[in-house]
């Protein structure tokens, strides 16, 4: 598993960002891209606003 961004969903606003433990999260054109350092913890799934991110 890992997670995924729905950019078509991504709003830019970096909540994800803060909730990585391992900052697997970076911004890439105004939008989040999550990196291979995700450990599928799912805290930036609980953290986004606008329901973006899943676990696939």
């Amino acid at each position: 598993m890992a997670g995924k961004v729905d950019s078509e969903k991504c709003v830019g606003c970096e909540a994800c960002l803060g909730a990585c433990p391992t900052e697997a999260i970076v911004m890439k054109e105004g939008k989040a891209f999550i990196t291979d350092a995700c450990i599928d913890c799912g805290a930036c799934v609980d953290e986004c606003p606008v329901d973006a991110i899943t676990l696939e």
